[in-house]
C-alpha cells in the first residue's frame, strides 16, 4: 500500500472520478459522448475510442488534484499507456490522481431481490498486475433491488469476501453495495445493510483498510457512524441515475460523505467541442461535485 496515497485518500478534500465503464457499459459511455457504433468495429476499435475520450479528460486541466483525490480505471484503461506512461502512472506522476481498479466481473442474474456479483476467476492474477502497474485500490459492484434481509446479507457477505483476499494483496478495496434509487424500500434497504456492515466490520483483523461506494442514502448522514471506524479509509456515493444537479443537492446533506460519480461527471461532454468547450464544461462538472463533497 502506497502510504502517500493513504494519507491523501483519508484526509484531503476532493472527489473520485468514475471512469470505469467496461464491456457493456462502454457503448453507452461512447454514445453520450458523441461516438456512436457506426464510429468502431470490434471491442478493440471501441476500447481504443473509449481510452482517447478518457485520455482526454485526465489530460484536461479541468482534471486537476486540488478537487479530484482519485480515478477509478477499467482493467483495459490500466494496461493502455497516456503519452509513454502506464494510466496509473501517469495518474500519479503527472496529475497527483490515485489510481483504483474496478475489478468485478458484472452481475449476476437477480435472486432474493439482489444481484450479486458474478464470480472472479483469476482475482489474485489481477491484483498482483494492479500492485505491478501501481494501482491503490480496487472497486467492485453489486446491486440491491429489494429490502430483503436475506439477499442483503449475501451481498455483504460477498463484498467482504472478497475485499479481505483484496487487503491480503496490500490493496484498499472499495466494496459498493448499491441500493437501486427504485428500490421501493429505499430506506429500509440501507438501514438492514448498514447493521450487516457493522457486524462485518467488527469482524477484520487489526489494521485492515477499505472503503464503501454508496448511493445517497434516503436518510441524510446515515453513514455518519461508521466513517469514524478504524477500518473505514473515505465513504464515497455514486450518482446512481440521479441527475448532476439532483446527485449534487443529495450529496451536500451528507457530512463527509464524498463523490464517486461516472456519469453525472461526463453527462455534458461531447468529442465534437473543442478543448476550451471540453475544458469549460469538464470545469464546471468538477466545481459542482467538488463543493458537495466538502460539506
Amino acid at each position: 500500500m502506497n502510504q502517500q496515497q493513504l494519507t491523501r485518500m483519508e484526509h484531503d478534500k476532493g472527489f473520485i472520478a468514475a471512469l470505469d465503464q467496461s464491456g457493456g457499459s462502454t457503448p453507452k459511455a461512447l454514445k453520450a459522448y458523441g461516438i456512436d457504433e457506426s464510429a468502431y468495429h470490434g471491442d478493440e476499435e471501441m476500447f481504443t475510442r473509449v481510452h482517447e475520450m478518457r485520455t482526454r479528460i485526465i489530460k484536461s486541466p479541468a482534471f486537476d488534484k486540488s478537487k479530484i483525490l482519485a480515478a477509478i480505471l477499467f482493467e483495459n484503461t490500466m494496461d493502455r499507456k497516456i503519452d509513454g506512461l502506464y494510466t496509473a502512472d501517469y495518474l500519479w506522476e503527472k496529475k497527483g490522481i490515485i489510481p483504483i481498479l474496478k475489478v468485478d466481473k458484472g452481475l449476476a442474474p437477480e435472486a432474493d431481490g439482489v444481484q450479486l456479483m458474478k464470480p472472479i476467476p483469476g482475482l489474485g492474477a489481477l491484483l498482483d498486475r494492479a500492485n505491478e502497474r501501481h494501482i491503490f485500490g480496487t472497486k467492485m459492484r453489486s446491486v440491491i433491488k429489494e429490502a430483503n434481509p436475506d439477499g442483503i446479507r449475501a451481498i455483504i457477505d460477498q463484498q467482504f469476501a472478497f475485499g479481505e483476499d483484496i487487503i491480503a494483496k496490500g490493496l484498499v478495496p472499495i466494496l459498493e453495495p448499491e441500493v437501486d434509487i427504485h428500490c421501493p424500500d429505499k430506506a429500509m434497504a440501507e438501514e438492514i445493510m448498514l447493521g450487516v456492515i457493522k457486524e462485518n466490520l467488527t469482524k477484520l483483523p487489526a489494521g485492515a483498510k477499505l472503503m464503501f461506494k454508496f448511493t445517497i442514502p434516503s436518510v441524510d448522514d446515515l453513514y455518519a457512524e461508521i466513517m469514524k471506524d478504524p477500518h473505514v479509509v473515505r465513504i464515497v456515493a455514486l450518482s446512481g441515475g440521479y441527475s448532476q444537479s439532483e446527485a449534487n443537492e443529495k450529496l451536500a446533506r451528507n457530512h463527509g460523505l464524498i463523490a464517486s460519480f461516472s456519469r453525472a461527471l461526463a453527462q455534458d461532454l461531447r468529442a465534437s467541442q473543442s478543448d476550451a468547450e471540453f475544458d469549460a464544461v469538464l470545469e464546471k462538472a468538477v466545481d459542482g461535485i467538488y463543493a458537495a463533497s466538502i460539506t
